[in-house]
């Protein structure tokens, strides 16, 4: 960006946050605990968690950039990431859903830090075809923030997705961004294919990615209005010296689970949404990961393939890096075949691997996980 230095210097109260503690287990095969998806290179052009780290870097340093997991992501991102400070890869002791998550990660950061500051909350495993319209969309989401409002940033829909949650907008703000931005009306949960029809026919409607932006007081002032009991067990956390003390283990515990969507978000009232329209998508499947290949003259696609050779064979996405495959008479299967596991199903049953991967676990399969 040409105004890169400019830009940086009007966030320089800015830190960014980055969700990296999923597996990925849609993706499963290929996605494991030992290489979850935001760790994979899908389409050859480095891990979709480093990717998201670069969309960024014009923006904030990495001293100003801080990656949420798990311990047992911990070490695999440390060596993934050298770059980064030891003292940016924040940890949650167990999941508990993206408000604790996120709660703990503000309380941490006001620590340091004036409370006037801002955090942007941004996930690891998704892909943006024009960066510059990310950027722009969260330079305009952080003028909004600093009038106090939390703001999400709406994904222009490209056709009705019956897959995602949706985000009404409102009354066109007065605060001067661009792209402008609008109060939120309400918030969506996925909804039946005529009712995305005729979000997406109205134009007042955006898909929800789950991208926020806050001040840090802002954030912390909706916790202790909307979830109280939380706010209270993430101070007992970030008071203990040590996270795995059995005060704060326990008060982490007691935590139910809940999101940021539906803990703060839905019922916070000065919620703002700023549209992007960015060549997003959340490789929520093995059906995204087809859309997003290139594809042979059959309309198949490989992700990583020693060789394919079809006949009367067309839809189909293949990832066999160690084997020949042949397909003869099949249409539009997912065809994923590693070491330990080989998975074949229909594209149009993409979602369901989730699914799978509860059975392997239930049946006490957690080698293959």
């Amino acid at each position: 960006m040409s105004d890169q230095p400019l830009i940086r210097e009007s966030l320089e109260d800015v830190h960014v946050t980055i969700l990296a503690g999923g597996s990925g287990t849609r993706l499963w095969p290929y996605s494991r605990r030992r290489s979850p998806k935001q760790l994979l290179d899908l389409f050859g052009q480095g891990s979709l968690l480093r990717n998201t780290i670069e969309r960024v870097l014009p923006l904030v340093p990495w001293e100003r950039i801080y990656v949420l997991t798990g311990p047992d992501h911990a070490e695999l991102i440390r060596a993934h990431l050298p770059e980064l400070p030891s003292t940016n890869l924040m940890l949650e002791p167990s999941p508990r859903g993206t408000a604790p998550c996120l709660g703990l990660a503000a309380l941490r950061l006001g620590a340091q830090n004036p409370s006037s500051d801002v955090m942007i909350s941004l996930h690891a495993d998704h892909v943006i075809a024009d960066a510059d319209a990310f950027r722009r969309g969260l330079v305009a989401a952080v003028t909004a923030a600093r009038t106090r409002y939390l703001v999400t940033v709406g994904i222009v829909p490209r056709g009705p997705e019956t897959g995602f949650g949706y985000i009404e907008r409102g009354e066109l703000l007065s605060v001067q961004t661009e792209p402008r931005a609008y109060a939120v009306a309400r918030f969506v949960e996925k909804p039946p294919l005529e009712q995305a029809r005729a979000y997406v026919d109205s134009g007042e409607y955006y898909w929800n990615a789950g991208y926020f932006v806050w001040t840090l007081s802002t954030l912390l002032d909706a916790f202790r209005a909307h979830l109280p009991n939380v706010f209270r067990s993430l101070e007992t956390v970030l008071s203990a010296t040590d996270s795995q003390t059995v005060d704060a283990a326990a008060a982490w515990e007691s935590i139910t689970p809940v999101t940021i969507d539906v803990g703060i978000m839905e019922r916070a009232r000065d919620v703002a949404v700023v549209p992007g329209d960015m060549g997003w998508n959340d490789v929520g499947s093995w059906a995204s990961v087809y859309d997003m290949l290139p594809h042979d003259e059959s309309g198949s696609a490989c992700l990583e393939c020693e060789d394919l050779i079809s006949i009367e064979s067309s839809g189909n996405l293949v990832h066999a890096p160690e084997k020949l495959v042949a397909a003869i008479g099949v249409e539009d299967l997912v065809i994923v075949d590693t070491p330990d596991a080989l998975l074949i199903l229909p594209r149009a049953k993409a979602q369901q691997v989730s699914e799978l991967v509860r059975l392997l676990r239930a049946r006490g399969l957690h080698d293959h996980l």
